[in-house]
């Protein structure tokens, strides 16, 4: 069986950020998630408007489009902007990458709550180049301002305090930057953007989705041996953190090979492996879900630590584990940052699982469904990253009921 898989996300917002400051910057195998539509329409709104008005832009849950478009609009002189999104955007904090584009000169008030969205950004020319910002939250708030960075008059140095959350993130940002020859450098504590007022025509093919390919690894995980499917387009130098699944997946005995034609085939061939795993999923937090719900579905014991950004994702996530799968039949335990999973022996069939406007919590516990029957609640939700993983599902063999997938 053969898939193609869209773009990646993470990629396909960071480029779509610099397409709209270097118009020339033509994009291939773009990710067809909602976040990146609600990128798409949201760069859409560049127009003058009389300083009286200024448009109100939703992003809705989209929590990446929050921070870059934040910074993007921050950084266009004479436009106003309004930010909001939704109940739950309104509860995410935004207040470290507030402070820090103020910091270079950037006019943003909260409309609401101090520290939260929604946002009123009033664009201004920014000409002072350095910054400092806390690093152990959320790796997109530096993302936002290196994406900028490079059509700043002066530049960006940005000096990160404390440990670096999702440090893979802010490697694919520069990675990124430097494929259009934008100057930079990252050193301990210090990243350097260099300005660049403008490049020549380039066309970049954008990788498909490694947190999308996460779920594929599971059932391949779950399933028998010689299972197998073949995903494209995936490099295996790759930019994303999550393609550490293919490391990762080895121990749950799953091989992944390389294709000449830029995909890969992934195949169960062991039963055999260990009974307890630790992994520090800092760089990669976005697999945390399908990693835990892998293992309670193989009867592994597994110790999950770096999840502290887990809580200020689309739920909290660590909770919303931790409720789900006690509901299956697991023993599981959270804390800020961690979580422990027992081994268990069974798994309880037909239980239906909330998904609380979280795309990945739909995805991670769908491959249950080759243990045991089971219902997922608004699984529409998958729109947000993977609009076509129903249809997908559908074609490795699984049934779906209407109240399971709609």
């Amino acid at each position: 069986m053969k898939l193609k898989i869209s773009g990646s996300k993470s990629e396909t917002n960071r480029l779509l950020v610099l397409q709209a400051l270097y118009p020339n910057l033509v994009l291939e195998n773009s990710s067809t998630s909602d976040d990146s539509e609600v990128m798409i329409k949201a760069l859409g709104a560049q127009y003058p408007i009389p300083k009286t008005q200024y448009p109100k832009i939703d992003v809705h849950h989209a929590g990446t489009a929050m921070r870059f478009l934040t910074a993007y609009f921050a950084a266009q002189d004479g436009f106003e902007v309004q930010l909001t999104g939704s109940s739950r955007m309104k509860e995410r904090p935004i207040k470290i990458l507030v402070d820090a584009l103020n910091q270079l000169g950037a006019e943003i008030t909260y409309e609401e709550k101090e520290g939260f969205p929604p946002l009123k950004i009033k664009g201004k020319k920014l000409t002072k180049n350095k910054v400092s910002i806390k690093a152990n939250v959320s790796s997109q708030y530096i993302s936002a301002l290196l994406l900028i960075a490079p059509k700043l008059e002066n530049g960006l140095e940005v000096i990160l305090e404390g440990n670096i959350t999702s440090v893979s993130y802010i490697k694919m940002t520069l990675a990124l930057l430097n494929e259009i020859v934008v100057e930079t450098s990252f050193v301990e504590n210090k990243i350097i953007v260099k300005p660049q007022s403008a490049f020549q025509n380039l066309k970049f093919t954008i990788e498909s989705d490694w947190s999308s390919a996460s779920y594929w690894y599971s059932i391949i995980a779950l399933s028998e041996i010689g299972t197998q499917i073949t995903l494209s387009s995936f490099k295996e130098n790759s930019l994303q953190g999550d393609a550490v699944l293919v490391e990762m997946y080895k121990n749950f005995g799953v091989e992944t090979i390389f294709n000449d034609n830029n995909s890969i085939t992934i195949s169960k061939i062991n039963t055999k492996f260990q009974k307890s795993f630790n992994f520090n999923l800092q760089s990669s937090p976005d697999i945390a879900q399908t990693i835990a719900v892998t293992c309670f579905g193989l009867g592994i014991i597994c110790h999950l630590t770096g999840l502290h950004t887990l809580k200020i994702k689309e739920t909290d996530r660590l909770e919303a584990l931790k409720i789900e799968l006690t509901k299956l039949g697991a023993t599981i335990s959270i804390t800020n940052d961690s979580l422990i999973l027992e081994q268990s022996e069974n798994i309880n069939s037909n239980v239906s699982i909330s998904t609380y406007q979280d795309h990945r919590m739909a995805m991670a516990f769908a491959p249950l469904a080759l243990k045991v029957p089971i219902v997922i609640e608004n699984a529409e939700v998958v729109s947000k990253s993977y609009p076509a993983f129903w249809e997908d599902f559908k074609q490795f063999g699984f049934v779906l009921e209407e109240n399971a997938s709609n």
